[in-house]
């Protein structure tokens, strides 16, 4: 039965409520952080199923998949009126809202072009600047939730070689580059996003060179400072293992799931956690550190896995203020 006009009124009226008082509280402690893109509103309120993303003078937002039918015009109406609603009380035109249906990510879609035409732009952390694009992809080119962690690896990479696996955007390079790292290699399969991570590394001032990922197997110095090697971060961890290099900080931030074409076989983190973990720590030099996350639900680590190395749950330490209460992601370092 479609929703009376009367309720959706209602279900605009409390969102906007709710948003004008998250609002005044998370801009004031953006503004104190250094960030302008910062987790507003995630399913709040249960019968407005909404996530929204600040990002700028823009937003980012899903609509969750309702566990019950919906008729697909009905939703397009109660979501303008969500917008509308959203609108008035972040005074942000509705030109700069970007809400789509929220999924579950599978394989290459995370890779996928979601539509054309979307232009990138900047935003703001940590004195730092970062690309994203609100509408051509599925995400966004910058995980929210992370702000701390890279703030933390950061501050940990002075002097130090580091490995940023699975690099996405390369957002943790670059926090890594300008903590003063004496090297960092970025790993990932997609060229798409290396090459943004190219752009966020210059868009700092750090120049990086494409390195093949078969150099790492010679015992030959290589080239540059900043590196960004497309490999499948599997294969690339083999191989490293094989041939001796070690750095002394590692990021490993795997997808949940991954079925890409590109890669030899799968990854699902859950069943491939330990021999991932494991592998890195045989690249940690004396003292280094392993950071680990995942938002996979319902991980479970089990620290005498890993006994050559001490484990710290890192959870607590890396939710922000935007994310509390709102993330499943789990985290810890390993110090071997």
């Amino acid at each position: 039965m479609p929703e009376t006009d009367a309720k959706v009124a209602s279900q605009a009226g409390m969102l906007a409520n709710r948003l004008s008082k998250r609002y005044r509280h998370l801009r004031k402690w953006a503004r104190r952080i250094g960030t302008d893109a910062f987790r507003l509103y995630d399913r709040d309120i249960p019968e407005i199923p909404l996530l929204l993303d600040i990002y700028g003078a823009s937003v980012a937002g899903s609509l969750y998949q309702r566990p019950y039918e919906k008729a697909e015009e009905e939703e397009a109406v109660w979501l303008a009126a969500m917008i509308a609603s959203a609108s008035a009380a972040l005074s942000i035109p509705e030109q700069n809202f970007h809400v789509r249906l929220r999924k579950r990510q599978r394989g290459l879609e995370q890779y996928e072009k979601a539509s054309e035409g979307g232009e990138s732009f900047e935003v703001k952390e940590g004195g730092l600047r970062f690309l994203v694009n609100l509408s051509d992809y599925l995400d966004t080119g910058l995980f929210l939730d992370h702000r701390a962690t890279r703030s933390l690896v950061g501050r940990e990479s002075a002097g130090k070689r580091v490995l940023n696996l699975f690099c996405y955007t390369g957002a943790f390079s670059v926090h890594a580059a300008a903590g003063n790292a004496a090297e960092v290699d970025s790993v990932d399969l997609s060229n798409t996003y290396l090459d943004w991570a190219a752009a966020n590394l210059g868009l700092n001032g750090f120049s990086c060179v494409r390195t093949d990922p078969r150099a790492f197997g010679s015992p030959a110095r290589l080239e540059g400072r900043y590196r960004l090697v497309r490999a499948d971060a599997l294969r690339f961890l083999e191989e490293a293992v094989a041939s001796g290099r070690t750095w002394d900080l590692i990021v490993l931030d795997p997808p949940t799931f991954s079925n890409s074409k590109k890669m030899e076989g799968t990854l699902d983190v859950r069943r491939d956690f330990r021999g991932l973990i494991s592998s890195c720590l045989r690249l940690l030099a004396p003292g280094g550190r392993l950071w680990f996350s995942t938002n996979a639900r319902g991980f479970k680590l089990d620290e005498t896995d890993f006994p050559s190395a001490r484990v710290a749950d890192m959870k607590a330490a890396t939710v922000d203020e935007d994310f509390i209460g709102r993330t499943n992601r789990s985290c810890y370092t390993f110090t071997v």
